[in-house]
């Protein structure tokens, strides 16, 4: 049966924890070639930096071939073809697909008509994965442990996928999570309800300064003002946090800032100089995850 990476509950902690110790073991040597003679498919149908590039890298790294797009004007989609029917096609050419869409739910409509592992490179304001695993990679990286710790999710927690996947992962290591958005951003009931029913504790603030001295991960995020229906809705909060490097003098040694990135305003630039900023670092770990992922799921390590 095709293994998929569509939404992070697809793997198991056990599979979580083997992902990880596997980019450790990229991350000392990168080079590798026992995907030579593999073609992955990189479908970006929405704009994207640090995940289509790194996923790219990633794939050149193991000795495979990728093929695809960086967005979806000059695909058949804009002559009107179904995306069930390009997903079709590109599995013919491919042994796996990799895909960004703007339409909730779309990664798993791929999956269901591929026949070939697809990973879910976003889809819409619902779940980013793999940006997931390279949060974790990160968290470990920096708090030398997954378990127990008091994370600190900052800014659109409404539509911001990369929150929504974070806080289902973390779920299984026994975590303390504090939402900090204003009420139109706040993190969606769904994901709090499955919180309650693992026995998760949580609280919710619109203050950023009420928990930066007692958290050890301050997880921020931009607000997407691509993911509001109306722009006046946007206007309204896109300012509503920034984080200063004044505003660091009580918070704990080893306390990082994380950022699935692009920043706009909410983290200002004389914070990454501080010894707290680990959001460069936590990109970089990217293409040592979807290296993992990507052997994981062609069956390779």
């Amino acid at each position: 049966m095709t293994k998929n990476l569509i939404s992070i509950q697809d793997f198991s902690k056990e599979e979580i924890l083997h992902v990880l110790d596997v980019a450790k073991e990229f991350e000392k040597d990168r080079e590798q070639n026992f995907l030579a003679g593999k073609v992955v498919a990189c479908l970006f149908f929405e704009p994207s930096t640090r995940t289509r590039l790194s996923f790219e890298a990633a794939v050149n790294r193991l000795g495979a071939r990728v093929i695809g797009f960086p967005d979806n004007k000059n695909t058949s989609q804009s002559k009107g073809e179904t995306l069930e029917d390009t997903i079709r096609i590109v599995s013919g050419y491919a042994d796996m697909i990799v895909m960004r869409h703007p339409v909730e739910g779309a990664a798993a409509i791929a999956a269901s008509v591929a026949g070939i592992p697809v990973v879910n490179a976003g889809d819409g304001a619902n779940q980013h994965p793999t940006q997931t695993l390279l949060d974790m990679f990160a968290i470990r990286e920096t708090q030398g442990r997954l378990d127990g710790l008091t994370i600190n999710m900052v800014g659109d927690l409404k539509y911001g996928r990369t929150v929504h996947s974070l806080s289902e992962a973390m779920s299984d290591f026994d975590p303390h999570f504090i939402f900090t958005a204003p009420e139109e951003l706040r993190m969606p009931k769904k994901y709090l309800d499955f919180l309650a029913a693992k026995g998760i504790p949580y609280e919710e603030t619109e203050s950023l300064e009420a928990h930066l001295d007692d958290c050890d991960i301050l997880y921020m995020t931009r607000v997407q003002q691509e993911r509001f229906p109306l722009k006046e809705d946007y206007e309204r909060v896109k300012d509503v946090y920034e984080l200063n490097a004044s505003m660091l003098g009580g918070v704990r040694e080893n306390m990082k800032i994380l950022h699935p990135l692009p920043r706009v305003g909410e983290i200002h630039t004389d914070v990454d100089t501080t010894p707290y900023a680990y959001y460069f670092q936590q990109a970089r770990g990217g293409m040592y995850v979807r290296m993992a992922v990507i052997s994981y799921l062609l069956g390779y390590r």
